[in-house]
């Protein structure tokens, strides 16, 4: 009788197992079954929703997303440089992603290499205009549509905004920044300005602050100076460097200025 009873109690519990199991939805089984893959195959569901929710903007309406893993990645193209990096920024802010692959590419004019090197150095000889943008010497390089930008910027602010211009302007495919910023310091500041009034104060060298644009420029990173920009004659680049030399508290002055109509020498990238 005994036996008989704890059989019944068996089948009973089994059956009643079953039918809890059988009433779990059915992801729940499938994680169970496959090591959290239904549930991950669930929370990418919702990240991609999320993601494309950040993503409904005209401007990234070719954007495709996939996730897995908590990876998610970014296809299709955009219009401009600025829309590949926001999509990417938005992505990253979307709870659940671990990390973003942006394969998105920029499908803007096509632009001749040395054409969208002039118009990007032209715009940013006047960028930051009215806030010491003489002590800012950025360089431009461009191959493919691809930009590299190097150089020195005095502050953060200098190197982003000349950040923000180029990936806004149409032709730019890819943007590397290897812009150094300048450290901060009060003696160098002190430097910066001191270096100036004994460049432009010379009686040659004061034509270069009539144009914003095309000025002497002067890079000061732990009382080291290095001067850039164009100047009209051999003349005139060895008075800057012998100008900026003499100032006290300068350890050492590198001269990358370059003389107009002479082959560019090679600086700093």
């Amino acid at each position: 009788m005994k036996n008989t009873l704890h059989t019944t109690r068996a089948a009973f519990m089994t059956a009643m197992l079953a039918g809890a199991l059988l009433s779990l939805p059915q992801v729940t089984l499938a994680a169970a079954g496959n090591s959290g893959a239904m549930i991950l195959a669930q929370d990418n569901s919702g990240t991609a929703g999320a993601i494309q929710s950040r993503l409904d903007k005209p401007q990234f309406k070719n954007v495709k997303i996939t996730v897995e893993n908590g990876i998610a990645t970014l296809s299709g193209t955009v219009d401009l440089y600025e829309y590949k990096v926001d999509a990417d920024k938005r992505t990253h802010k979307v709870k659940g992603v671990e990390a973003v692959r942006n394969d998105i590419q920029v499908a803007g004019p096509d632009v001749p290499d040395q054409e969208l090197q002039a118009k990007l150095g032209e715009k940013l000889a006047y960028d930051r205009v009215g806030y010491g943008n003489l002590f800012n010497a950025i360089t431009i390089g461009v191959q493919n549509g691809e930009v590299t930008l190097g150089g020195h910027a005095r502050t953060y602010p200098d190197r982003d905004s000349a950040l923000a211009l180029v990936s806004t302007y149409p032709g730019v495919k890819d943007v590397t920044n290897n812009i150094e910023v300048d450290p901060t310091s009060f003696m160098d500041d002190q430097t910066r300005f001191a270096v100036a009034r004994a460049v432009y104060g010379y009686p040659t060298l004061n034509k270069y602050a009539i144009d914003p644009a095309k000025p002497i420029r002067i890079s000061v990173q732990n009382g080291n100076v290095e001067l850039y920009g164009v100047v009209d004659s051999q003349a005139d680049k060895e008075t800057a460097y012998l100008r900026a030399n003499g100032v006290p508290g300068v350890f050492s002055v590198k001269n990358y200025l370059q003389v107009t109509g002479q082959p560019a020498e090679q600086t700093k990238q």
